[in-house]
């Protein structure tokens, strides 16, 4: 029996999609250790990664691949652009898709029966950071630039919604391409206008180039991001530049995991790394996909599809259970502040709780 996994395999992306892939591999490893068992067949488990090459048509020919294939049921994107192209190719052929990562609220807003998500979505992470921005930095003028991918621009417009209901000033707003590496012109434009915040929607490579340059011009507002922005690779990019900055992520403070040290360590042991980012998502996903399966005595997406929309599942993340458009219901969001070049928690909050400083 077959699971797809798809994500960005190759490229500046491909250490994350990488670390994606080996969250469901270790899940399948373990379950094949263990010995499967569904409807009183004995199964053994494959697994089938495709390169989604970090586009929308990449991600199509991923989806098709995978179908060709005969895989049963299919855990990625990594992206949110990714999970949205291929979504209509998993739903025509009814392959369940759960994303560990995806956060634009379209990937799970079109009424396809077979769509998942494991963690909250950009409506819940852009207001969370303009809550914070707004409650907690106190911030008053705030500049916004994004990479012009779905995922960037959609996570900046829904924060700019929501930072300026707050009252807050938007006093310049830019974009950028996806692999623009020299961002002179729009940081000038900023600096004219002296922001308290600067944020961007986009990930980690280009943030840490871009605080590096905002040092360099003497802008020296908060850098603010999203989840792309909060990884090593960020700090490790930014240098000295990154203390100081902030990003959330729409997933469990790891200390909340319930058995996050026991994933830190298999997966240490296993891959010789640390995880980056959605491993444990990832795996959860994979879990939670065979959970379904053995409840419905059936590794076929028609029968056992009923059974993943009713999941209520206690994985490393934590309790995991979809609503009627399949996002998460229980998601915890955190921001985390650069200190002494670590990420550090700087608040945390569940969907619907108050944003309150760590202390």
């Amino acid at each position: 029996m077959k699971i797809g996994h798809a994500a960005p395999l190759s490229g500046n992306m491909a250490r994350v999609g990488k670390d994606n892939e080996n969250g469901v591999r270790m899940a399948i490893d373990e379950l094949n250790s263990r010995g499967v068992e569904i409807g009183g067949q004995r199964v053994r488990l494959q697994l089938d990664s495709e390169d989604d090459l970090w586009s929308a048509d990449g991600a199509k020919d991923a989806a098709r691949r995978l179908i060709d294939a005969g895989v049963v049921g299919v855990i990625g994107h990594l992206s949110s652009q990714c999970s949205i192209a291929a979504s209509e190719i998993y739903a025509k052929a009814n392959i369940p898709q759960v994303s560990p990562s995806s956060t634009n609220p379209d990937y799970t807003g079109r009424g396809l029966k077979t769509t998942f998500r494991m963690v909250a979505n950009d409506n819940v992470q852009a207001v969370a950071l303009a809550s914070f921005v707004a409650g907690v930095i106190k911030a008053k003028r705030v500049a916004i630039l994004d990479d012009q991918t779905k995922y960037g621009q959609e996570l900046a417009g829904r924060f700019a919604e929501a930072i300026n209901a707050k009252g807050v000033s938007i006093i310049a707003r830019s974009s950028v391409e996806g692999h623009a590496t020299d961002f002179s012109k729009e940081l000038q434009e900023f600096k004219d206008f002296n922001p308290d915040i600067v944020f961007f929607g986009g990930m980690d490579v280009q943030a840490g180039l871009l605080i590096k340059q905002m040092k360099e011009l003497g802008l020296n507002a908060r850098l603010v991001g999203g989840d792309g922005m909060q990884t090593k690779e960020f700090i490790r990019l930014a240098g000295d530049s990154a203390e100081g900055q902030y990003a959330s992520q729409p997933a469990a403070w790891t200390k909340q995991m319930p058995r996050y040290a026991e994933f830190e360590e298999k997966y240490n042991r296993k891959f010789h790394s640390d995880f980056i980012l959605y491993s444990p998502y990832a795996y959860d996903a994979t879990m939670v996909m065979l959970d379904a399966m053995r409840r419905a005595g059936s590794t076929d997406p028609e029968k056992y599809l009923p059974e993943l929309k009713k999941e209520d599942y206690k994985g490393i993340t934590g309790r995991i259970c979809f609503d009627e458009n399949g996002d998460i219901v229980e998601s915890p969001l955190v921001i985390y502040q650069v200190k002494n070049s670590k990420w550090v928690v700087a608040s945390a909050v569940t969907i619907s709780g108050p944003m309150l400083p760590i202390q």
